[in-house]
């Protein structure tokens, strides 16, 4: 199609603008703009409505719109140019009257199309687009009272529509928010989270991290098949005890002792889920579980836990490990089978108060003493710091110390135990296991003393862990080679741990390292954010905690400095803080500090240090 002839003065438009041709070339033109601006275009880059002469852009005024309504009912879906709509409207053809047709052609409500071929609206696709356009125009409207009330700090239970772009940039789902941009808010996450909180539509109850990071947050729901029928070492006659926190609702270790040896039993979970089903690939998917304050995610159905936790059933199913042990502390035989056991559960403190009247318990801490020893000779890092434990009782936040306990000490060495004895078990039979190694510590400190500060700069100087197909050692609990293993319920890794031995127990053929590999590099591409969703819920936490105790008073101790500031350990919130300096002192002296203020969007709270005189 050639282009129409542009002479001067004719009427183009330009960008969906009129414009004069003042100047016409083959392959420029030059052209005036309403705003008064000239302009070298192309010729193509221009639309011609009439050739004019049209002296000045002014003369282009508004004309009756009766008119052009009853053009639109006498074409009734005809096809017409713009000359032709333009006379049938107003009775002739001029600069004026083809500006006025085309402004609605363009608007699209009656007319739609080009110069050459205009197409008229049906009367049906008329009444729906002026539905659209008035419900347009309503939300619009609606939107600015809504922004109206906003800035007046007001809130309506309806409003919660316009926040949906906002929750999503709080879990980071989405980068923008319409909202936080008219408020001139930047938008980010901690913003948006902070605008939740003020409308109300969230309250400090709301944890974003799990969300926030990508983690499932539902339970897995799969079905759960029954044990598989197989011989199991009848270990019934010897007690055994699941030792754990008092809330603990997913027990999946427990101990005995039979004439000398340590049976550690651990819950049988690959008995009922091997490699490649569902509920495994499911546990792949998620890594571990997730212990938040508010509660657990597991990584397994409800019905797994239910059938293997120890002590859940009056007889449970294990895979148990029998340990001989030296007097130096060295394991000298391990023997690895499915059994039947039957658990008591106890918790800390009670097996604390039993160690010295139960000689099962007594027996088996003087075991695990020598393992220890053993491990503190061969160099493991031993960090003594305050912990505690965050949890969330029918929206009060209730942060319990963890006290040093010998029963605790108990578990842990009786797991490391059986962390090395399968590690080395499945170096001997060349079974493929994902090993956990790590590096010594980099320039470890001069160390001066047992003190809080000194094993604050201890910590800092370890390097993560790692998981391997070859046994290395583990550093920080001074073993030449050690694999997870003691908790399948909970981490997956230690559930491959499992599939493992149990394949290689019943003669069937185990994983081999390709396999293996990416079962480990799935479990770590989730493992970081599971851990950290962990770390960020109980700061969350511990900050709401204060919220609701907004008179808080304790004691902080100096560990470090950095800057103009003390950073202060607070043993009784298990967090750190910094504080400014007033005085010089030297580290591991006590302070009293009170909370000041708290931002839970920005996960910080702000204490300050009151003097003896000042302590309420």
């Amino acid at each position: 199609m050639t282009q129409p002839s542009l002479p001067q003065q004719a009427l183009v438009l330009y960008k969906n603008r009129p414009a004069i041709i003042i100047q016409a070339g083959s392959k420029k033109i030059t052209i005036s703009l309403d705003d008064g601006q000239t302009v070298n275009v192309r010729p193509k880059d221009v639309t011609l409505l009439h050739p004019g002469p049209l002296a000045q852009l002014a003369d282009l005024t508004p004309l009756d719109e009766g008119e052009i309504l009853t053009a639109w009912e006498l074409l009734a879906g005809e096809t017409v140019t713009l000359a032709e709509l333009a006379e049938l409207a107003y009775g002739e053809f001029t600069p004026q009257t083809a500006w006025n047709a085309w402004q609605y052609v363009a608007d699209g409500l009656y007319f739609q199309g080009t110069p050459e071929q205009i197409v008229a609206q049906s009367a049906e696709a008329v009444a729906r687009e002026q539905e659209a356009r008035a419900a347009k125009e309503a939300e619009k409207q609606a939107w600015a009272e809504f922004l109206t009330r906003v800035e007046r700090g007001e809130w309506l239970p309806e409003d919660g529509r316009y926040l949906q772009d906002v929750v999503a940039l709080a879990l980071e789902q989405h980068t923008g928010s319409r909202l936080l941009r008219a408020l001139g808010r930047a938008e980010t996450p901690q913003n948006a989270h902070a605008l939740l909180l003020e409308s109300g539509f969230w309250d400090v109850t709301v944890n974003p991290y799990p969300r926030r990071l990508g983690l499932p947050t539902d339970v897995p729901q799969l079905p759960v098949s029954n044990l598989p029928d197989e011989p199991r070492r009848d270990l019934t006659h010897l007690p055994a005890y699941a030792i754990d926190d008092e809330d603990s609702r997913d027990p999946d270790d427990a101990l005995s002792w039979e004439n000398g040896r340590l049976w550690v039993h651990i819950a049988d979970v690959a008995a009922l889920v091997p490699p490649g089903t569902p509920a495994d690939e499911e546990a792949r998917g998620r890594g571990a579980n997730i212990y938040l304050p508010e509660g657990t995610i597991p990584m397994l159905p409800l019905g797994v836990t239910e059938k293997l936790g120890l002590g859940l059933q009056e007889i449970s199913p294990a895979l148990s490990f029998g340990l001989d042990v030296s007097p130096a502390g060295e394991i000298t035989h391990v023997e690895i089978t499915p059994s039947w056991v039957r658990v008591t559960r106890m918790s800390y403190t009670q097996a604390e108060t039993e160690l010295e009247t139960n000689p099962v318990l007594a027996a088996l801490y003087e075991l695990t003493s020598r393992f220890e020893a053993r491990r503190r000779q061969q160099g493991a890092v031993m960090i003594n710091l305050p912990e505690v434990k965050v949890r969330v009782v029918d929206g009060e936040v209730v942060i319990r110390p963890l006290p040093n306990l010998r029963s605790r000490d108990l578990v842990r060495e009786a797991m490391l135990m059986v962390g090395e004895a399968v590690a080395r078990f499945a170096w001997q039979h060349k079974l493929p296991i994902p090993y956990t190694v790590q590096e010594p510590p980099q320039n470890p400190p001069a160390l001066n003393g047992n003190t809080w500060s000194a094993m604050f700069a201890l910590r800092r100087t370890l390097s993560p862990s790692q998981q391997s197909t070859m046994p290395g050692l583990h550093a920080g609990l001074g073993l030449e080679m050690y694999v997870q293993a003691t908790s399948p319920l909970r981490r997956y890794l230690d559930l491959v741990v499992h599939q493992q031995l149990r394949a290689f127990l019943s003669g069937r053929p185990p994983l081999d390292e390709g396999e293996l590999m990416l079962r480990v590099g799935a479990a770590d591409a989730v493992r970081g954010d599971v851990r950290l969703a962990e770390r960020l819920s109980n700061e969350h936490w511990t900050l709401v905690y204060l919220l609701q105790h907004p008179d808080w008073q304790g004691e902080g101790v100096i560990v470090d400095r950095r800057g103009a500031y003390d950073v202060v350990l607070i043993p009784a919130l298990g967090m750190e803080t910094l504080v400014y300096r007033q005085e010089e002192r030297p580290l591991d002296t006590t302070i009293t500090l009170a909370v000041q203020s708290v931002n839970l969007p920005e996960r910080v709270a702000h204490f300050q240090e009151i003097h003896p005189n000042q302590v309420a």
